[in-house]
């Protein structure tokens, strides 16, 4: 039980950087203490105490500000950052390394029994004000945009955003994701088609730092190729600056 404590702070630590002590994690953080006692509420719930366990969830939402209903299924290290306003329904299945912000719904739309509300496989992350709705799959290591509402599966590994939710061109967004760790920054969930200059901006400059790397790279292939040094910074005397103004033309 301690040892399961343990990985919960310490994930903690690894996803939020405003986390500083052991003791203030254990103490503050209303996401590890709905996860915690939503443990102790399922318990009783698959223990057939169904109304001990409602009991149980409602002083939980009472405190937290965040509402998991006992029957919900919750794997290893889920993570829900700040909370307030979250509601995980009946039948959900949030997987191992989730991560789910504040705002965030996985509700159902129907009043059916049985499975009605979503299934998250290992790895997503669901960004604030998202709403997930429905008996669907959202596949390992997805990412949900803010504000978000998912009707339809997503793919592993994909990135929706928009009312309703679409999903990214995978090659575009995965490109621009990977030049934009090397200036530091992280496009999560901003598409280039939303009408906002500033967003605008920035991904044209990941883009045109990427397209400049493509070119640096390709002129220093052609360098070698040429017999010149490559960007050693070693003189040689067999390399022709004409054919730089040629390759550059």
């Amino acid at each position: 039980m301690f040892a399961r404590l343990r990985e919960d702070i310490r994930v903690v630590f690894d996803r939020d950087p405003a986390a500083r002590t052991f003791f203030e994690v254990l103490t503050t953080y209303p996401g590890l203490h709905a996860v915690l006692w939503h443990r102790f509420s399922h318990v009783l719930w698959n223990a057939g105490l169904k109304w001990l366990a409602r009991l149980s969830s409602h002083l939980a939402r009472w405190l937290t500000g965040i509402e998991i209903h006992p029957g919900a299924t919750l794997g290893r290290r889920v993570f829900i950052d700040h909370g307030m306003g979250v509601v995980i329904g009946e039948t959900a299945e949030v997987g191992d390394d989730c991560t789910l912000y504040h705002g965030v719904t996985l509700g159902g739309t129907s009043w059916r029994k049985g499975k009605r509300h979503p299934t998250l496989e290992a790895g997503v992350i669901v960004g604030a004000g998202a709403k997930i709705l429905g008996p669907i799959t959202l596949g390992a290591g997805a990412k949900v945009g803010s504000n978000a509402v998912v009707v339809k599966d997503v793919p592993a590994g994909a990135t929706a955003i928009g009312i309703p939710a679409r999903i990214l061109d995978a090659g575009q967004d995965k490109a621009r994701e990977e030049a934009a760790k090397k200036l530091g920054f992280s496009a999560y969930a901003v598409s280039s088609d939303m009408n906002d200059p500033m967003v605008k901006a920035i991904h044209g400059l990941i883009d045109h730092s990427a397209h400049t790397d493509q070119r640096i790279e390709w002129i220093l292939a052609e360098l070698q190729r040429l017999g010149g040094n490559g960007g050693t910074g070693v003189p040689d005397d067999r390399f022709d600056p004409d054919s730089l103004n040629k390759m550059v033309d």
